[in-house]
């Protein structure tokens, strides 16, 4: 299997996975193919802190271009878990650079829906490797029916909400920020 198929599958069962968020509904998937990434994300309470991260970041016009693109969006609670403080400091000016690279950790280039992503890591023995835009890895997994990534670090994300469509990409939202080396 190739490694851009491996990585469509995985990125896939990630979003496929897990269930959305109690109480909230996200944006119409049917809407949402008129809109990229950020405006998707920009329609939804749940990643404010992320949309300001990317503005930020100066992100915006970059996942706003014709991608395609899967992004693995931290929710505003996945922010919340960081240590208090930091999500300021990763928002001052003079940490743009660092911003910038852990954002793009959470981006693969191309659109992998969940069922692709879980294909991925069941054809290769329950863990598939998904290259990032930053450069870095996540590993995508199964745990009790729902896709893990976890970072070089060893942190996971579980993915909560899948195949949110965008007109340039998918968005698949995650419950912790994922860190690169």
């Amino acid at each position: 299997m190739n490694f851009k198929k491996l990585l469509s599958t995985a990125a896939l069962a990630i979003v496929i996975s897990l269930p959305t968020f109690a109480n909230t509904d996200p944006v119409d998937k049917k809407k949402n193919k008129e809109e990229t990434i950020v405006s998707v994300a920009a329609s939804n309470d749940n990643f404010t802190t992320l949309v300001a991260a990317v503005k930020a970041a100066d992100l915006v016009k970059t996942l706003n271009s014709d991608g395609p693109f899967t992004v693995f969006a931290p929710v505003n609670n996945a922010f919340d878990k960081l240590p208090k403080g930091t999500v300021a400091n990763l928002l001052k000016p003079e940490n743009k650079k660092l911003l910038t690279s852990i954002l793009t950790y959470h981006v693969v280039a191309g659109e992998f829906k969940a069922k692709d992503v879980v294909k991925a890591i069941t054809d290769n023995g329950g863990k598939f490797v998904i290259k990032t835009v930053q450069g870095g890895k996540l590993t995508a997994s199964l745990k009790d029916g729902k896709v893990i990534l976890t970072d070089v670090k060893g942190n996971t994300a579980t993915v909560v909400i899948t195949d949110v469509d965008a007109s340039n990409g998918v968005v698949h939202a995650i419950d912790s920020v994922v860190m690169p080396q």
